[in-house]
């Protein structure tokens, strides 16, 4: 099911789509990997949160890596992205950000998102974030590497605030990861109308879905929630979007549902996902 973004002709459209492990938060990489292959996928977007999901540790050195290496190879599949989430707003951020910077240009990826203030989000100080970002672009760009924000948190909790972020801070290497679902968690603004604002600056798409207003935790398997997928993917193909797209599912928050659980929503985002891109490349 993965793949390079390609045009060909005029209708065809193939995405480098991928599971965020994430999807698999408290559970193991193994578990996680397994779950992602047998669904159908070949592409992964690896966690590297430390204190959420860390299946990948920032800094790894290179036993790890080989090993992370072998697993994906055993199960056809590939990296497409790391998700290194740190808070960029202090010094221990940013020096985590940077380990996860390198260890992605070590195992050769070129997309690596963060939110702005860390995984937990909230009010984030927007004036350290601007202080530090220049450093964390150069360290970035020094390794081959674009740094894509999340829509996640008070700083960014829109595509339209993103686009305005990536603007001021005019680098080229600094871009968006637009999270479909959290611009409704933190935004109150609908994917289906914010994404166009956003798709000139960005490097990375989360596919999540939603059920539910601003603040409330309930991310369900694509097509289960309230978010019409053929719009964003449409938006996409016609904007020329040719990064990654990782599926991610966050369910109804911790404890996580039972593995068993997790499996079947992977598997049923992928069938929706073939179902709805089948349908965009008649």
């Amino acid at each position: 099911m993965a793949g390079s973004p390609t045009h060909s002709g005029t209708n065809r459209w193939e995405p480098r789509l991928g599971v965020s492990t994430n999807c698999y938060h408290g559970y193991t990489l193994d578990q996680a990997l397994d779950g992602i292959a047998r669904a159908g996928f070949e592409g992964v977007e690896i966690s590297a949160v430390l204190g959420w999901a860390e299946h990948l540790t920032p800094g790894a050195g290179p036993a790890d890596l080989d090993a992370l290496r072998a697993g994906l190879a055993r199960r056809g599949l590939s990296l497409i992205s790391v998700s290194g989430h740190s808070d960029l707003t202090t010094p221990e951020g940013v020096a985590q950000f940077e380990r996860a910077l390198g260890t992605a240009a070590a195992l050769g990826i070129r997309v690596v998102n963060t939110g702005i203030g860390g995984h937990e989000g909230g009010d984030e100080d927007e004036a350290a974030f601007l202080r530090n970002i220049p450093a964390v672009a150069d360290y970035a760009a020094s390794r081959g590497i674009v740094v894509a924000l999340e829509t996640h948190g008070s700083a960014l909790a829109s595509g339209r605030m993103g686009a305005d972020l990536i603007r001021r801070i005019g680098r080229e290497n600094v871009r968006i990861n637009y999270d479909t679902a959290n611009v409704v968690f933190y935004g109150d603004v609908r994917p289906e109308d914010d994404l166009p604002a956003a798709l000139p600056y960005l490097a990375s798409v989360h596919l999540k879905d939603k059920r539910g207003g601003k603040g409330v935790w309930d991310f369900p398997a694509l097509g289960e929630g309230e978010i019409d997928f053929g719009s964003i993917l449409e938006t996409l193909r016609a904007g020329g979007y040719q990064g990654p797209l990782s599926l991610e599912i966050e369910f109804q928050g911790e404890p996580w549902p039972p593995l068993a659980e997790v499996d079947r929503a992977v598997r049923a985002s992928c069938e929706h996902l073939q179902g709805l891109l089948g349908r965009l490349s008649r």
